[in-house]
């Protein structure tokens, strides 16, 4: 078998891995058995780029470079549903309904309400060729190379699965829980807001310039509509099993009812042991089942007459504020947090909340022994979100007015807030315990160092003991300094040990995302060590050098121009790399050198490969593909529909315009 051969295996194979295990939850290899398999298509695909295709399994990875979202207009309008809270109205639209079908019977689909983004998916000949996000219901944002990277959407349908030619399907985008929290976790190690909930992550990440990110965080679809013309199947709930034949993950748990009682059976089930599912659901939709009874129902301006969503009310909870503590973070951001009266909800017993920031803690006008409301932000975060002023009149025990502190808890430093941030910072990055500690725990975590034999307790009890006050003393440390009396740890020192010379390894990128800068990320590491290639030579550039990064803006380049300009963190730097650590991008093998030295913008659209296969392709031959055309830029390659501000810009700086065929020339591979 030749390796074009191999490759169309690879894809069929990996296809069909990719639905056992995100549609069916039933692999039949391992996950480093699948990886085997991901890397082998895709070193093969990276030596035939003549052999490029969109719906490649490969393209679950995303790219690391950017791209512009194109508005799309919906062939149907994306309505959105009216909702209720109210029981009375889900009684009120059974009755609407049987009356405006002049009392016919009707059954009602009540299916689970993701909280997610909605999506619509269109399909050719069983490949899909379009995603858009609802926007305005009229038209959305094209996100497909975001989209393909959700391992939940078919890129292709099987062959025989008896689906249309042409059509398409809706549904919604979520983010896990298990993947939510992860993200959370990551953002509060570089010093970044949360998420308040994943249905504002999943938004979020949707809409990510950088489908690498996308991918990276690990998003879900569900589908729940089909749309088309000449469709199989007359109802809703048969079109829905249909989709989930033709290999489209939709909830196996949507469920006919005949009558209001049914529905309220649903509501009041899934109503508790939505809790037990692996995604945010926060209300129930009702459509009407038969579709030509959807048709003479009809809709109004905004929402369908055959559908309503009855949403779940948040739980909430009664509590007693005891105390506010404030905690400080690696990067120096202090954080109020509420200290309360333990309280039962959403299945969890509740004793801390956190209050962010100075603003939302003067919102709520908190004092000490007040009874708040508690709620779980996307049932999942605990937030205060109200006092009751009606029990403060009657409170003996109530106590002054929660103010935001100005000095440090920790080290006493007066503390600052910068223009244009909602949190304080204690300035004292040198001495201030918790955030010399906090970077050396980022420093050391997995997706950075990743020298498992510590954690933060050992960190802590190295600092207390003085061993310890910056990520470079690490590599210091001796098998004498941890063993302990009578050499009792000496297994354990060793491990400690052999971990930091191994982390010796870790690449360049990562010991750059070690470094804790702030706002630079796992992403925002890579790209800035692709660039530029080497420490010393980001050290040297200066911030506009580094606007020029797909994916970093003005406040990423400013923070790390800022943090390496700092002597003591240059002489950090130093002292980690005199012990060894890496501090150049390793090379990679390039197909051809035909590009090298060239930055090359990317406008338009193209008959022959996709923008991302070409940005892969201008990497494997030796360029650089940058978003916005400047002095430096070699050529922009245009494909139909360029950008009238492109153009107009590479005009007036003289850049020149290559056509498709041209740029392929170049390549040798006409």
């Amino acid at each position: 078998m030749d390796e074009k051969q191999r490759i169309m295996q690879l894809r069929d194979e990996l296809h069909r891995h990719n639905y056992n295990y995100y549609i069916k939850n039933a692999p039949v290899i391992s996950d480093q058995q699948f990886d085997e398999l991901m890397d082998e298509l895709m070193r093969l695909e990276a030596r035939h780029p003549e052999l490029a295709d969109d719906t490649s399994p490969s393209v679950r990875v995303g790219s690391d470079l950017n791209h512009e979202f194109v508005q799309v207009t919906h062939t149907r309008p994306m309505l959105s549903l009216g909702n209720t809270y109210s029981r009375a109205d889900v009684e009120a639209f059974w009755q609407r309904t049987s009356e405006a079908l002049g009392g016919a019977p009707f059954a009602v689909c009540c299916e689970l309400k993701f909280d997610g983004l909605s999506i619509a998916l269109h399909y050719e000949h069983r490949r899909l060729v379009r995603a858009v996000t609802r926007g305005d219901g009229v038209q959305g944002d094209d996100v497909t190379d975001n989209v393909k990277t959700i391992r939940s959407v078919p890129l292709q349908l099987p062959a025989g699965c008896g689906c249309p030619d042409d059509f398409e399907i809706r549904g919604e985008v979520l983010m896990p829980w298990q993947s939510f929290e992860r993200l959370n976790a990551e953002r509060e190690a570089i010093g970044e807001q949360l998420f308040a909930n994943p249905r504002n992550a999943a938004s979020g990440t949707l809409k990510s310039k950088n489908s690498a990110v996308v991918a990276r965080r690990r998003l879900d679809a569900y589908l729940y509509y089909v749309l088309g013309e000449n469709l199989p199947y007359s109802t809703h709930f048969e079109r829905l099993q249909a989709a989930a034949q033709w290999g489209f993950k939709v909830s196996a748990h949507a469920k006919l009812a005949h009558s209001v009682d049914e529905i309220f059976e649903y509501i009041d089930y899934w109503d508790i042991h939505r809790r037990e599912l692996p995604v945010a659901t926060d209300g129930i939709v009702l459509k009407v089942n038969d579709l030509s009874q959807q048709l003479a129902l009809g809709t109004t301006a905004k929402s369908p007459r055959w559908a309503i969503a009855y949403k779940f009310k948040a739980e909430r909870a009664l509590t007693r504020l005891n105390e506010v503590t404030f905690q400080v973070g690696r990067t120096g951001a202090v954080t109020p947090v509420a200290n309360m009266e333990p309280v039962l909800l959403a299945g969890t017993v509740v004793r801390r909340a956190s209050l962010h920031n100075a603003d939302i803690m003067e919102q709520l006008d908190l004092h000490l022994g007040d009874r708040v409301w508690v709620e779980k932000a996307g049932e999942i975060i605990p937030q205060i979100t109200g006092v009751d002023l009606d029990a403060r009149h009657d409170n003996p025990n109530l106590g002054d007015k929660v103010k935001f502190i100005d000095h440090c808890p920790e080290c006493g430093s007066p503390l600052v807030r910068y223009p244009g941030e909602a949190a304080h910072y204690c300035p004292n990055d040198t001495q201030c315990p918790p955030q010399l500690k906090g970077r050396i725990e980022h420093f050391i975590s997995r997706d950075a160092m990743n020298i498992d034999s510590l954690g933060p307790e050992t960190v802590d009890d190295y600092f207390e003991r003085g061993l310890i006050r910056d990520a470079a003393d690490l590599y210091n440390l001796t098998t004498a300094d941890l063993q302990g009396d009578g050499g009792t740890r000496l297994r354990s020192a060793q491990k400690v040990i052999d971990a930091l010379e191994a982390s010796k390894q870790v690449p360049f990128e990562r010991v750059l995302y070690a470094l804790g800068i702030r706002f630079v990320g796992k992403v925002a590491a890579k790209s800035l060590a692709r660039h530029f290639g080497s420490m010393t030579a980001l050290c040297q550039a200066e911030t506009e050098a580094m606007l020029e990064v797909e994916g970093i803006g003005e406040v990423i380049a400013s923070s790390v121009h800022a943090y390496l300009a700092e002597p003591r963190n240059r002489q950090l730097v130093e002292r980690l790399a005199q012990a060894g650590l890496q501090m150049e991008a390793g090379k990679q093998a390039l197909a051809s050198d035909a590009l090298l030295g060239k930055t090359i913008v990317i406008s338009g659209t193209f008959a022959h490969h996709s923008r991302e296969e070409y940005k892969t392709m201008i990497e494997a031959h030796g360029g650089k593909n940058v978003g916005s055309i400047s002095k430096k830029t070699s050529f922009v390659l245009a494909g139909e529909g360029v950008g009238p501000s492109k153009l107009d810009k590479a005009t007036k700086l003289g850049v020149p315009l290559v056509a498709e065929n041209e740029f392929l020339a170049m390549l040798g591979d006409e």
